[in-house]
């Protein structure tokens, strides 16, 4: 099991590909993604890679932290996130991940969270049909009409679907295709929409219910610390294969 990365979503773009299909991808960045911290099964009783992204101005960070990015000899992070791994699939600390961690083509899951959109009807929040235009129905055609019974049991069920907070929450995208990497600038760009806001970041690891492809590096692409990247032999923007990417995705209509 490999670690997952942090990335930064940049935004939406569109590609066409060689066959002229318009491909809509996620642009996302990793912005200084290293290794701070190692979980250890005999010092904390799980093995786990802990992540830093981006970059956090020194007096904005608690004391405590400083000395933990110091410790590892890293800037302060703006993200810090854990992964699980196994025990031969750990990376220095100090190492920083690479765009070629992925391959194009290959399944990842993507973890987010989502835009929060405030208080919102039944109607927005869970497609509620609303209630008739006429009949008696005055200035409450988008209630959510009754929400509980009569006397017995005489209480509204938990989980009732009804207004409320909408957004704002983790979500986890399944079998997302890689389409094209960047490894000068550190650019992923996936096929379809990623939960979250522009600027946000997110959490990318190796898709659980789909099988990984051959040749994925292991432990996986890193740049050890202090060291500088190496000229490409090749163009350093690799796309996938076009079956790959003409192939369909839920979060083509996200």
């Amino acid at each position: 099991m490999r670690t997952g990365v942090i990335a930064k979503k940049i935004g939406m773009a569109r590609f066409f590909d060689e066959a002229g299909t318009h491909v809509p991808v996620t642009v996302l960045s990793l912005e200084g993604c290293q290794v701070v911290a190692h979980r250890t099964k005999d010092r904390d009783g799980y093995v786990a890679l802990q992540l830093g992204a981006g970059t956090k101005k020194p007096k904005n960070t608690s004391k405590a932290l400083r000395g933990h990015f110091g410790k590892a000899e890293v800037e302060p992070k703006h993200k810090v996130v854990e992964f699980r791994v196994s025990e031969d699939n750990l990376i220095d600390v100090g190492a920083e991940i690479t765009a070629d961690h992925y391959l194009p083509g290959q399944k990842i899951d993507i973890t987010g969270t989502t835009v929060g959109k405030g208080f919102a009807g039944a109607m927005k929040r869970w497609n509620f049909g609303g209630l008739r235009a006429t009949h008696g129905v005055s200035v409450s055609h988008r209630s959510h009409g009754s929400t509980g019974q009569r006397q017995d049991p005489g209480r509204t069920f938990k989980g009732k679907k009804m207004a409320g907070h909408l957004g704002q929450e983790t979500v986890t995208t399944l079998n997302v295709t890689v389409w094209r990497i960047d490894v000068e600038r550190g650019l992923i760009l996936v096929r379809g929409a990623v939960p979250g806001s522009d600027g946000a970041y997110v959490k990318l690891r190796d898709a659980v219910k789909s099988a990984a492809p051959e040749g994925l590096p292991m432990p996986g692409a890193f740049r050890k610390a202090g060291q500088q990247p190496a000229p490409a032999a090749e163009p350093a923007v690799t796309e996938a294969p076009a079956e790959a990417a003409a192939a369909p995705e839920a979060g083509d209509q996200a």
